[in-house]
């Protein structure tokens, strides 16, 4: 499978009225609303749990433009769904994001500071791209400098990253915001026309693996 030249959508067209599941059934086309993957990759879900994976990247502003619809989805979302999101790394300076991420994670910080990302870089206009401006914002929320210095260079955040880079090159991930549905799908606003529709494509396709059709 070739790598797809991802193409951005527009702003206006990442909006989300609805939650996408509420729509009524559509019948989406492989290699035209999505791609089915040359392969099933390994998930990380237990039994009877089907995996959602959002690739995004923090400076993106199509990804933050997409994080509230996205957000309010993973909240009502089928209880039988896991979503992860995974930051990806196209050059060597989107690294120290990825590594943000990971250490709000393992802090157990994501839901109080992942939002806050998105504003202090797209509404704040901050330069959150290097170790030292990071360090310097997180000081600025009140968490504790030393404890995030050592987890956002720790082993265990290292191995997060090195996954994520594998994750992105196993789904040939080319633009973001995209989703990964099942390890079995590929889906962004390009091939489904926005990310409204490309979530409604991922409510498809997660009924589909539900269902043992796909």
């Amino acid at each position: 499978m070739k790598r797809r030249e991802f193409s951005l959508a527009t702003l206006g067209a990442l909006g989300l009225s609805t939650p996408a599941f509420a729509q009524g059934p559509a019948k989406f086309v492989a290699g035209k609303d999505f791609i089915k993957l040359d392969r099933v990759l390994p998930s990380e879900t237990e039994a009877g749990k089907i995996e959602l994976i959002e690739f995004f990247w923090y400076s993106c502003s199509h990804c933050n433009a997409f994080e509230p619809a996205f957000a309010q989805w993973v909240k009502n979302a089928p209880k039988d769904v896991v979503v992860r999101r995974i930051p990806v790394a196209f050059r060597d300076d989107f690294a120290p994001q990825q590594r943000l991420y990971f250490t709000l994670e393992a802090m157990g910080l994501l839901e109080k500071l992942h939002g806050k990302v998105f504003q202090a870089i797209h509404v704040e206009r901050l330069t959150l791209n290097t170790d030292a401006s990071i360090q310097n914002w997180i000081e600025k929320q009140g968490v504790d400098k030393a404890k995030f210095a050592d987890t956002f260079k720790s082993f265990g955040v290292a191995s997060k990253v090195k996954r994520a880079v594998q994750l992105q090159n196993d789904f040939k991930i080319e633009g973001v915001p995209s989703l990964g549905v099942a390890g079995r799908f590929y889906i962004d606003g390009t091939l489904a026309g926005n990310m409204d529709r490309a979530l409604q494509v991922a409510d498809s396709l997660l009924a589909q693996v539900r269902q043992g059709r796909a």
